[in-house]
């Protein structure tokens, strides 16, 4: 099916629909909340945007500050896809999670129960956000957006932001339909969009821009010059990191207090999570940590939504 714009009677009537759902939503988490039982432990899992092993290694000193702070273990849960994720939360069998975020709207809007903790960001005086690049091999002869038509192109999940939702709209403006003018393929993650550009599988692809300027040339899987980025997209809200609403309240509001104070750089090498600032690493080499977020932040992703009807906005 393609993808079109939707008329404004339409975005009318989604809009009620989205602030009535979110009503309702809020009554019955504020009940859920203050009648749960206190875990046993903690179950945190990631959107796949990259390999298992990396998820893990960036996300070992969080685990770390949450599992000093809680007095509860972590368990890490390794997810196949961005579903598994928000499906995960749905049924209370993840309990922390790293979204993006498109996952992110797509489960508080669709009622998977979820509570924003926080977004990185390189700077606290910041407003998180990123952009998704639009990459090619090099060499490649294709300059720009205009030239993916016709082309293999790899997408990362149908419910990334910066991997399909916000390239879709860049491809739309173009007149380009992201399921017809190009043969798609999603590839699962970033690393895994961007490694399978460059080695000639896709003509071109996206992935976010950390993944292609610094993530894949550190690791040593890429190096520089093995991509060219030929289109950028507008800044996109940072990701957040959720809490399950089936957890108790105070423990949600615990992990607020976490977010906020203790799951920045300063604070993990006072606290000797970190050794040193040089030695924290954290995901999406962030150069500070995290900073809370408000709802609202992500609003621009749901006007994305709107303009590219895409499958999976339909929550």
């Amino acid at each position: 099916m393609h993808l079109r714009t939707r008329t404004s009677w339409l975005l009318t009537g989604v809009a009620l629909f989205a602030t009535l759902t979110a009503l309702t939503a809020c009554s019955s988490t504020s009940t859920a909340a203050d009648a749960a039982e206190a875990p046993e432990k903690l179950v945190f899992a990631q959107i796949p945007s990259e390999s298992a092993q990396g998820i893990a290694d960036d996300n070992e000193a969080i685990i770390r500050v949450l599992e000093r702070e809680t007095g509860l273990e972590v368990e890490i849960q390794q997810a196949t896809d961005y579903a598994a994720v928000i499906e995960g939360l749905r049924a209370g069998q993840i309990d922390i999670a790293g979204m993006g975020p498109f996952s992110y709207m797509v489960a508080k809007d669709g009622g998977a129960g979820v509570e924003a903790l926080g977004s990185l960001v390189d700077d606290p005086d910041e407003e998180p956000g990123y952009k998704s690049f639009g990459i090619v091999p090099a060499g490649s002869d294709i300059t720009d957006l205009e030239g993916f038509t016709g082309k293999t192109v790899c997408f990362v999940d149908p419910t990334s932001t910066s991997g399909f939702l916000y390239p879709s709209a860049g491809l739309l403006d173009l007149g380009i339909d992201p399921e017809a003018d190009v043969t798609p393929i999603f590839a699962g993650g970033h690393d895994a969009s961007a490694l399978t550009v460059a080695d000639g599988t896709c003509d071109a692809g996206f992935a976010y821009d950390t993944m292609v300027t610094t993530e894949l040339i550190e690791s040593g899987s890429l190096k520089e010059g093995d991509l060219e980025v030929v289109w950028e997209s507008e800044t996109i809200a940072g990701s957040p990191y959720v809490a399950s609403d089936k957890l108790p309240a105070d423990l949600i509001s615990q992990l607020k207090e976490i977010f906020a104070n203790d799951l920045n750089v300063p604070a993990m090498v006072e606290s000797g999570a970190c050794s040193s600032a040089a030695d924290c690493q954290l995901p999406e080499a962030s150069k500070y940590g995290f900073i809370p977020v408000e709802d609202s932040l992500y609003d621009g992703v749901r006007a994305v939504c709107k303009v590219t009807e895409a499958a999976a906005c339909r929550v």
